[in-house]
């Protein structure tokens, strides 16, 4: 985390002041405790293109885990104003130029999104997307990158995959095909919401998965670092 701590002091003038600087205030995770002691925030966005030059925010949803448990009453669902049309993508995410009449600006989305992310690990599947678009808004409006610290179940399936020497087939690495090598059930997909779940269970079996058990059948503990 020194490196995180290094990048937070260089952009420290340029986001006072700002809903960052107060997500920043919080202490950053320690590899050594045991996973479930931290809180993350688990999230997933809806983007009118893949390509960040073309495409527009178009939904941010998210879930808080606590004490290794899907905490429902932090689900947060928002959509985000946009001036240009949603487009083709609409056949993606469902979400239509009149969904987005009255729905709040960006920069509102982001300041609730780092207020709930303050003091919390965040969790994506394929983080680098997500993060393409929210380091872009956080820049516009708070001056800095987010620079919050994050694990990506994307990732963390394929750092699995590759220590078994398993080479991942097409699809095996969606959000719906590491969520079927747990025997979790499927989820009607592209809801940012509903994702952010999505996502949240399967994180919370791959953590256990990691965890396991010790050689006396009792539940093994795992320390944070076994997953950054």
């Amino acid at each position: 985390m020194w490196s995180l701590r290094w990048r937070r002091l260089r952009h420290h003038r340029r986001a006072a002041g700002t809903p960052l600087e107060a997500c920043w205030s919080a202490p950053l995770p320690k590899g050594r405790q045991d996973w479930q002691t931290q809180s993350y925030l688990v999230c997933d966005a809806e983007m009118s293109s893949l390509e960040l030059a073309s495409g527009k925010l178009l939904s941010l949803g998210w879930v808080a885990i606590e004490n290794g448990r899907i905490a429902l009453a932090s689900a947060e669902h928002h959509l985000v104003a946009s001036a240009d049309s949603v487009g083709q993508s609409a056949g993606i995410h469902q979400l239509r130029d009149c969904d987005l009449e009255g729905a709040e600006s960006e920069e509102a989305v982001l300041a609730r999104f780092c207020a709930a992310a303050q003091g919390r690990l965040l969790v994506f599947h394929h983080a680098p997307l997500d993060l393409a678009y929210l380091n872009r808004a956080s820049k516009r409006y708070f001056n800095a990158p987010l620079l919050l610290p994050y694990l990506d179940t994307l990732a963390l399936e394929l750092r699995r995959l590759q220590r078994r020497e398993d080479q991942p087939r097409k699809g095996e690495l969606t959000l719906a095909g590491c969520r079927h090598r747990y025997g979790l059930p499927d989820y009607p997909a592209h809801n940012a919401l509903v994702d952010a779940l999505a996502t949240a269970e399967l994180f919370l079996a791959i953590a256990s998965h990691r965890a396991g058990v010790d050689s006396g059948g009792k539940n093994r503990t795992s320390r944070l670092a076994e997953l950054l």
